[in-house]
């Protein structure tokens, strides 16, 4: 009896005779890009250093597209916004040591937000391996150790015959739901010996599903089918899943009202009779979202900004569907569901029943107009305009990423994205400096939509050495830079607490002069120019930044009530 997995392909003769004549001149470094290569990689981004200098040599070897950025956090930004916008895991390339470190930023905003990233770092040469303190260049006591509480997984190679093992074990890792970020360390010498082993050829490394259990999902279909006052919260799981199209089918048959998370902006449209919007930081949406008898959590931990701050305490029964399995029940009781969230959606809509409800859109039209007449008794009329002519000015399907500032923290709550996955945030781990290099690692994923970068001075300030990438691979990002003269979000916050605010107030760049310094357009706008000024710069190929002087403030927030 033949069982299918005695099944063993035999190599052809000519995969045979390539077996046995490898190409000469080849280093361990081959064998990286050969095996990226083989896994369905097309781009990668990095930042050479010495010990890492066999895998940049072996590029040149290969047809993988290299984005090199200035600074390796700015290259770890540039492959999770890459990771993003193609579901791909995005190679990043890094040197040991000072580089690596560098990175750990970028690597935390990834494992928040669920990038997949696939970072590849050299090491000390072997020799110096073990902990001892032998004087190489850049060497740590343990390097992996720096990493293992920000990563998913971490992956070691100490032969060239490990390689392609231990690089297609941290792909599936890195795809596998949640995605996220994986390390994978490579010392110097095995990079740079010269190897006889075989071209590396394709390899399969598909993730495994991660499946609703039916018994849970029925129980589900069963509480909200018969639910009195069902509510819904989208988070980024459905927009990584593509699952908003089953969750709009969803909600339509259960007539429950949605509210997308900051992470799940685009999951539900926006203007959806049953769209609760973004309004997280509402206490009426808070309101709203208690007094549901049943609570679909679907792709969210309902973390401190999902949760108004941690004020919202649901009275319902809660039902979380959670890729991360740490994440089910950490915040409140919940019937919880360990899977994806297109895989659970799919099987609640098997069972569930149709619910009538005509009060829901009306319960929802409520609730915005309730909103609006809180935002509009602060006199923030600037900020809305300003946050409405970038609307405008953006292109439906052109993918946005804005840094923390209180243009991008308005956005979170008021911003229209028109289209699933195209709104992304540093909110996951709340960094500076996410927005512009970011932008970049999407426009190399996907070089026929123009995209736009949203920073402060602040913010911009850590990634302007990319304008000098931006320039150099001509990518087509638009920079909006809102300059108020410091970190204007602690300025608000100090004075609020203190009376006055500390180490606040910045010496800045003249950002177009700095900006034409580098080739690239500088463009200084207004409130009343904005919209035409962003246009014709997302109009125009290549990078351009656009300079608004503006003091922006933040609208009241409703958690430190009471």
């Amino acid at each position: 009896m033949t069982h299918d997995h005695d099944l063993v392909l035999r190599p052809s003769a000519a995969q045979t005779e390539a077996a046995l004549n490898p190409p000469p001149g080849r280093n361990g470094g081959d064998l990286v890009v050969e095996t990226l290569s083989g896994l369905g990689a097309t781009t990668v981004f990095g930042l050479p250093g010495q010990h890492a200098l066999g895998m940049f040599d072996a590029l040149r070897r290969s047809s993988l597209q290299y984005v090199g950025l200035r600074v390796e956090n700015n290259a770890g930004f540039a492959a999770d916004a890459y990771g993003r916008i193609t579901g791909e895991a995005a190679p990043l390339l890094l040197s040991t040591g000072p580089g690596a470190l560098t990175s750990l930023a970028a690597l935390q905003e990834a494992a928040a937000a669920s990038a997949p990233v696939l970072a590849i770092s050299s090491q000390i040469p072997t020799a110096g391996l073990g902990g001892g303190r032998h004087g190489y260049l850049h060497e740590l006591p343990d390097q992996q150790a720096s990493f293992r509480g920000v990563v998913k997984s971490v992956h070691t190679v100490r032969t060239q015959s490990q390689i392609p093992s231990a690089l297609a074990a941290a792909w599936e890792s890195a795809l596998t739901a949640p995605h996220g970020p994986v390390w994978v360390e490579i010392p110097q010498d095995v990079l740079l010996a010269e190897t006889s082993l075989p071209v590396v050829t394709p390899m399969d490394a598909t993730p495994e599903d991660v499946v609703p259990r039916p018994e849970l999902t029925a129980l589900a279909a069963h509480l909200l089918s018969s639910a009195a006052r069902p509510a819904i919260i989208a988070g980024g799981g459905v927009v990584r899943a593509d699952a908003s199209g089953k969750l709009r089918r969803l909600a339509e048959r259960l007539n429950a009202p949605v509210v997308t998370t900051f992470g799940g902006k685009g999951a539900f449209p926006w203007n959806h009779p049953l769209s609760l919007q973004s309004w997280l930081e509402d206490r009426h949406t808070t309101d709203l979202l208690e007094d549901a008898d049943v609570l679909l959590v679907v792709g969210s931990g309902l973390g401190e900004l999902s949760s108004n701050y941690h004020t919202f305490k649901p009275r319902g029964r809660v039902i979380q569907i959670e890729a991360d399995l740490g994440k089910l029940e950490s915040n409140h009781p919940a019937l919880g569901i360990h899977a994806d969230a297109r895989l659970a959606l799919s099987a609640l809509l098997e069972t569930v029943d149709e619910r009538p409800d005509p009060t829901a859109p009306e319960r929802v039209r409520t609730l915005l107009a309730r909103v609006g007449e809180r935002i509009a008794a602060q006199e923030l009329t600037l900020e809305q305009d300003v946050l409405a002519s970038v609307r405008r000015a953006l292109p439906d399907g052109s993918p946005s990423f804005w840094d923390m500032t209180i243009l991008a923290y308005w956005a979170w709550s008021a911003f229209d994205p028109r289209r699933p996955n195209t709104m992304h945030s540093a909110q996951g781990a709340g960094g500076l400096g996410y927005g512009f290099p970011a932008a970049l690692g999407a426009a190399a994923a996907d070089p026929t939509r123009p995209v736009l970068a949203v920073s402060g001075d602040g913010g911009a300030l850590y990634s302007i050495a990319e304008l000098a990438t931006a320039k150099q691979y001509g990518l087509d990002v638009t920079w909006l830079i809102v300059d108020d003269g410091g970190y204007g979000i602690l300025r608000e916050y100090m004075t609020d607490a203190f009376g006055q605010a500390t180490a606040t107030e910045l010496a800045r760049p003249d950002y177009v002069a700095l900006a034409e310094s580098f080739g690239v357009p500088g463009i200084r706008t207004s409130p009343g120019t904005l919209e035409a000024d962003l246009s014709k710069a997302l109009a125009t190929p290549g990078p351009t930044v656009v300079l608004l002087p503006a003091v922006l403030r933040m609208f009241a927030p409703t958690h430190l009530d009471g």
